[in-house]
């Protein structure tokens, strides 16, 4: 795997500088986050950025775009994003964004897809000077990242055209069916991995500001197309279920 570019060569880098030239003029001073949050970008049908653009304006001016129809604040918290990574005044610009977490999480928490949410936790893992808090970040990504790469899989598979074996189903429930290194199969429908998975993360969701984040994350991945919820679907032991009701 390739080495990590480190300071002096980023420094070095005329790619780097090319990326960040004329981020001064989106650094706000103080930003007002009410207006921001009361204010809806109107920029036309909504776009999904693919990629970034080399050019600061013009990878903003696409962001943009995309939060069309939504809150100027989630575009502004995506800038923030980009300021960071691009390397224009890292340490000030964290600090705007960890306080944006802490004064409107909530918000963004309920507004954000999960694309930005763990775009967020990456940014935390990353530069929060509290170990406890990059950790509960790193949390969230490897598990949205995970389930990112095995949803992948299925796609490229046609995995989800196939059905379910009930019999391989009845088969786990009293056999042992090894995968590899001593793991063995998630016994479906009544395991308790993940309700006791679930239990030992309680503590870390109230880590401020990701722990929130994260229990929101788990909650999602319990709803949308993925193994979580294909799981829950086929699960019948109530003591041992992992997910909240409503």
């Amino acid at each position: 795997m390739r080495k990590k570019p480190g300071r002096l060569r980023r420094f070095l880098s005329w790619n780097q500088h090319r990326k960040r030239w004329g981020a001064r003029r989106h650094a706000v001073a103080s930003a007002d986050l009410a207006a921001l949050k009361a204010r809806i970008i109107d920029a036309g049908a909504p776009v999904q950025t693919r990629g970034a653009s080399k050019a600061l304006d013009q990878h903003l001016q696409n962001l943009r775009r995309e939060f069309s129809g939504q809150s100027e604040i989630l575009f502004y918290h995506a800038e923030l994003i980009v300021l960071i990574r691009r390397g224009h005044d890292v340490a000030a610009t964290y600090r705007k964004f960890r306080q944006l977490w802490l004064e409107e999480g909530a918000f963004l928490r309920a507004h954000l897809n999960l694309r930005w949410l763990i775009s967020a936790t990456d940014t935390f893992a990353e530069h929060d000077d509290d170990a406890s808090v990059r950790a509960v970040a790193m949390m969230a990504s490897v598990l949205v990242n995970s389930v990112k790469m095995f949803e992948s899989e299925r796609y490229l598979t046609h995995a989800s055209d196939a059905t379910v074996d009930q019999d391989r189903v009845a088969h786990l429930q009293d056999r042992l069916v090894p995968l590899f290194e001593g793991l063995s199969c998630f016994t479906v429908g009544t395991d308790d991995t993940l309700r006791n998975m679930v239990w030992r993360m309680e503590p870390f969701t109230a880590i401020e500001p990701v722990g929130p984040i994260l229990r929101d994350i788990w909650s999602r991945l319990q709803t949308e197309d993925t193994v979580f919820a294909r799981f829950r679907a086929l699960h019948r032991r109530d003591k041992t279920r992992w997910w909240e009701t409503s």
